[in-house]
């Protein structure tokens, strides 16, 4: 057990635990309880794996961009969940946890999405298995995702408009939570990044560490080592942050550079670089970097990326970041169109936006000739073709776009 990972009781150092409603206590005591005999299972890693491999279509590539690595003086490599069925990495914690869902005989799924990414994994995975499925969605998200909530629908979802607040992923955490409240004893709560009560934070992470576990063995295939020098990974609630990293946490050759949501820039009001500007609270049942008022008000997350348009980020993330061991730029929205434009100029790869702020981040870093860098691109941008288009002006400014 690294140093970095999960305690007994859910903490990573003072972030993370189980702060829910008394009526939700069971279903979460009994997800406490179930969820490592069932993962650590063999019956479950075979039927799991089995489904990476031929239903999501893993391992995902690691690519080497050539053009990219040579702007930036290094060696850069591009962790490909773009390529993933559904378009993004999200769907490699959808498939652990329906099985998971099912083995429990939970017989109703709810989800919460932000960028929809998770919402149709979610989706996907319940039609797959046959299951009733609910998603929660922002009204805002709604409208700028107008084509994930078609997927969802089309693949059987009801999708749920959510209206309070800023209508995004946050208010539509506080409404799945609120309806599980209502339906404890069926539900299964897929929760979509390394957020939530305890298990939820470490649930996610292992299933998405199969990222990393890829990346070792290709990096041994392709460079004769098994470790970069450094990782970068995008981050919100931090699930693809999670499993970029996983296998490399306590591996101290290895940097570690995530980057987060500055909006407008972290130090005005319009912004979701939580770990920048948040402090310690509560929300959405653990105790993690918040942005708040002065008196705990959860105040409202804007960034032009649905996916990571967050007021919080995940525990493992606040711990690791207050340890010093990973560095986190802001990543502001006109430098994260630049670096969707750029990827798609000098690779062919269009990026989501939330992916685009981790290609912003090497702008920000000094490489040497002989580093190894792997980038992970967590999802594809074609449910982001209208927001580039829209914000063309502000690429063209930064260059030959």
């Amino acid at each position: 057990m690294g140093k970095y990972q999960v305690d007994k009781n859910g903490f990573y150092g003072e972030f993370g635990g189980a702060y829910v409603p008394e009526i939700l206590y069971k279903c979460v005591h009994d997800l406490q309880e179930a969820y490592l005999p069932i993962i650590e299972s063999e019956e479950f890693k075979r039927e799991y794996r089995a489904l990476l491999r031929d239903y999501v279509g893993r391992p995902s590539p690691l690519y080497y961009a050539r053009r990219m690595s040579e702007r930036y003086g290094c060696q850069l490599y591009l962790k490909r969940e773009d390529l993933n069925h559904t378009g993004a990495h999200k769907i490699n914690n959808t498939v652990g946890q329906i099985l998971l869902a099912r083995k429990m005989g939970k017989t109703r799924i709810i989800a919460e999405t932000g960028a929809g990414q998770h919402g149709v994994a979610t989706a996907t995975v319940c039609a797959l298995m046959g299951m009733q499925c609910e998603v929660f969605m922002g009204a805002t998200d709604v409208e700028r995702q107008h084509t994930n909530v078609e997927r969802m629908k089309m693949l059987g979802a009801t999708v749920h408009p959510v209206r309070t607040g800023n209508m995004t992923l946050s208010d539509a955490c506080s409404e799945a939570i609120r309806d599980w409240c209502c339906h404890p004893a069926d539900t299964f709560y897929i929760v979509g990044s390394t957020m939530g009560p305890h298990p939820y934070p470490d649930l996610v992470a292992r299933m998405q560490s199969v990222i990393s576990e890829e990346i070792k063995g290709q990096l041994e295939e392709k460079i004769g080592r098994d470790y970069p020098d450094y990782l970068i990974a995008c981050i919100g609630g931090g699930s693809n942050a999670a499993g970029t990293i996983y296998h490399y946490m306590d591996d101290e050759r290895v940097k570690i550079v995530l980057a987060e949501a500055g909006g407008q820039g972290w130090e005005t009001d319009h912004t979701a670089a939580t770990i920048h500007k948040g402090t310690t609270g509560i929300l959405h049942g653990a105790k993690m970097l918040v942005m708040q008022d002065g008196d705990g008000q959860i105040q409202e997350a804007f960034t032009i990326s649905a996916g990571l348009d967050y007021p919080g980020v995940g525990p493992m993330h606040c711990n690791m970041a207050r340890q010093g061991r990973t560095q986190v730029l802001s990543i502001n929205d006109d430098e994260a169109i630049y670096g969707g434009y750029e990827l798609t100029r000098m690779e062919g790869i269009i990026p989501a936006i939330e992916s685009a702020h981790a290609i912003a981040a090497l702008s920000k870093l000094t490489f040497k000739p002989t580093d190894v860098v792997v980038l992970t691109v967590s999802g594809r941008g074609d449910k982001d073709v209208e927001t580039y288009l829209n914000n063309k002006q502000m690429a063209k400014e930064y260059g030959n776009f």
